[in-house]
């Protein structure tokens, strides 16, 4: 009977679950994650042996490190894109239990390493930021919420998601971690425009985050600090944001020569917040365009497939997916540009970080779960039947 109404495709009985995922997988999304993930490891070899002498390390401590959580990220990434919805469906909301409540107990058992936020799990021979594993679990709770929502009877799925992200931001803002705080409200004010709020109600919701930002830098002198370096007319060369402008300034279009680049001498995180400085002074405008052009690729070719999906879990989730990860790129890109305050965030598969790396792999994988060809119709199909 479900055939009868919304069309199908055909299946290959029997198939295995290998070729049956590469005949289904969006090859061109997975191949620009796996040439992000080469860049990363290309401008660590330049960006990460100034850390490690200074730290007493092998000169490629951090790259060795670097590719070890890379290839845990692109494992877990490939399980996860073999999932069924449901299952990640499933998975998402169980991680998403165990990252909130590792959250919870950060002001307790957490450590800032020195850098006026705690943030981190110390396990001695790595670290563990939850809220980078929070990110992709909300994104499968809130859209599964919403989607329940719009079934007769359903929960009120819309406003039990929202309740869900403020708590979430209130405990970020503790630490403080706004970067991420952000990306919280925007992955749900994404899934909550394409689930159908009215533009009214978004247009309060920012009036809000302003408000909450008033409050934050009034309240917080880390924020204000940073808030108040970003608006300064004169940007101290000898901060990390002086450094990372003219290093991209000096790179020009071809850049300065591999390993030639002077800006990972000077700033302590240009492995991990800063990398695109150093790809744009040694490597130019070039490959930062192509490296733009790469996250650009994955969300709209993302955002595209998922247009053509009739389950609504699937759309909101995959699109919230999709734009947190391209947004996440855009804010790191925009700090070192100055064209945003600085955030503390990391460019996903590029910039070093255990946690990032595995968390992002495991968000891509979900994305690629989501963008798989199905034997179901898609949404056109039901639109063309309903307009006969």
């Amino acid at each position: 009977m479900t055939e009868m109404v919304y069309g199908t495709v055909p299946l290959r009985a029997g198939e295995p679950i290998l070729p049956r995922w590469w005949r289904t997988i969006d090859k061109w999304t997975m191949s620009c994650i796996l040439l992000l993930f080469g860049i990363g490891m290309l401008l660590g070899l330049a960006a990460s042996p100034p850390l490690a002498a200074k730290n007493g390390f092998e000169p490629f401590h951090y790259v060795q490190r670097q590719a070890f959580f890379g290839g845990l990220a692109l494992v877990a990434m490939f399980l996860t894109s073999m999932m069924s919805p449901n299952l990640v469906r499933r998975l998402g909301v169980l991680g998403f239990l165990a990252a909130f409540a590792a959250l919870m107990l950060l002001p307790v058992f957490g450590t800032d390493f020195g850098k006026g936020a705690t943030r981190w799990y110390s396990l001695g021979f790595a670290s563990v930021q939850p809220s980078e594993f929070l990110k992709p679990g909300f994104v499968i709770l809130a859209a599964w919420l919403m989607s329940a929502s719009q079934e007769i009877n359903g929960p009120p799925g819309k406003t039990l998601s929202f309740a869900v992200a403020i708590v979430i931001v209130g405990f970020l803002a503790m630490q403080p971690d706004f970067g991420q705080a952000a990306l919280i409200l925007f992955s749900w004010g994404v899934m909550y425009f394409v689930a159908g709020a009215p533009f009214t109600l978004l247009v309060g919701m920012a009036a809000l985050v302003v408000f909450g930002g008033s409050i934050a830098y009034n309240n917080s002198e880390h924020f204000a600090r940073r808030i108040d370096g970003f608006l300064s007319p004169d940007l101290d060369p000898r901060t990390q944001l002086g450094y990372a402008t003219n290093a991209i300034s000096e790179g020009g279009f071809f850049g300065v020569g591999v390993g030639e680049g002077q800006v990972k001498w000077s700033l302590p995180d240009a492995h991990t917040d800063f990398i695109i400085a150093v790809a744009a002074e040694e490597y130019g405008l070039v490959l930062v365009l192509a490296i733009i052009a790469l996250y650009c690729t994955i969300v709209v070719r993302s955002l595209f497939r998922l247009m053509r999906e009739r389950d609504p879990f699937i759309r909101l989730a995959g699109t919230g997916l999709a734009c947190v990860f391209g947004v996440q790129a855009l804010i790191n890109m925009g700090v070192a540009v100055r064209l945003l305050p600085a955030k503390g965030m990391t460019l996903p598969f590029v910039s070093y970080g255990g946690s990032s790396l595995i968390a992002g792999g495991i968000a891509v994988g979900m994305l690629l779960a989501f963008t798989r060809k199905r034997p179901q119709g898609e949404i056109a199909d039901l639109l063309m039947r309903r307009g006969r």
